[in-house]
């Protein structure tokens, strides 16, 4: 069995737990460490889980708000912590004391019951990797930071059940908001993140390929509205593909993928 809670998703962090079941074996998966080390201890206590039962960290891309308490955790709780090569060398080549691995495109790797397969994505970073997991049975897709989508990210996400999706902003918003200019351009551009639209077009694609879940994840508190990202969704997948909004401050609940 699969499933998966967002702690927190948005420009204030980002943490997913995935856990996989399969027979009396269950294994967890922190995706993204970008909250503080008392936050995440908090968050996972909500969760009904314990930091030390988490069986390895994935980070996707050096930024801060994906990065956070992860080289504290994994030294504290001796937590293996993969990464890109570039997302490494993009932190300063920190040292974690043995417990660094080295995730490359398309460069599979297991986590107990879950396997795990990172794929290169357009984003302003390094060289940042999303990610899809499966329990043998259900797989599921994470994107929650990119530009625009390649044909090679399609491909990766095809025969995810469920995908946690980035819908960063609403362009109206975004261009009648507070941020300089260099900083909208920034982000919406091809290397920035997706609009809500962008995102529906990417979930629209899927359509057929196996998705039936859709989490629209990391909304800018600033460009974005929950019922906006809602409805871009919506209008694109009909009644076909159940949608679900994780928040910054709290994520979303358990849900299956």
């Amino acid at each position: 069995m699969l499933r998966f809670k967002s702690l927190g998703s948005g420009s204030s962090g980002n943490a997913t737990v995935v856990q996989a079941r399969s027979g009396s074996t269950t294994s967890h998966l922190l995706v993204d460490c970008g909250l503080g080390i008392r936050q995440l201890d908090k968050r996972l206590g909500q969760a009904g889980m314990l930091a030390e039962q988490i069986d390895a960290i994935f980070i996707t891309h050096e930024h801060a708000d994906h990065i956070g308490c992860a080289r504290s955790l994994a030294l504290r709780e001796r937590i293996p912590v993969w990464m890109s090569e570039g997302t490494w060398l993009g932190l300063g080549q920190p040292d974690f004391d043995g417990l660094l691995r080295i995730a490359g495109d398309s460069a599979s790797f297991e986590v107990g019951a879950l396997q795990v397969r990172p794929f290169t994505v357009p984003h302003d970073a390094r060289e940042p990797l999303q990610l899809a997991c499966t329990d043998g049975a259900t797989q599921l897709g994470v994107l929650t930071d990119l530009g625009h989508a390649t044909a090679h990210v399609l491909e990766q996400l095809a025969g995810c059940a469920t995908v946690l999706l980035e819908c960063n902003h609403d362009p109206q918003l975004l261009q009648g908001g507070s941020y300089p200019w260099f900083l909208k351009k920034r982000v919406a551009g091809d290397w920035g993140h997706l609009a809500n639209e962008e995102a529906a077009a990417i979930a629209q694609a899927l359509l057929g390929r196996g998705l039936r879940q859709v989490v629209a994840a990391h909304l800018s508190e600033q460009n974005n509205r929950p019922e906006l990202a809602r409805a871009a969704l919506e209008a694109a997948l009909g009644t076909a593909v159940e949608v679900h909004i994780a928040d910054g401050p709290s994520g979303s609940g358990w849900l299956a993928a």
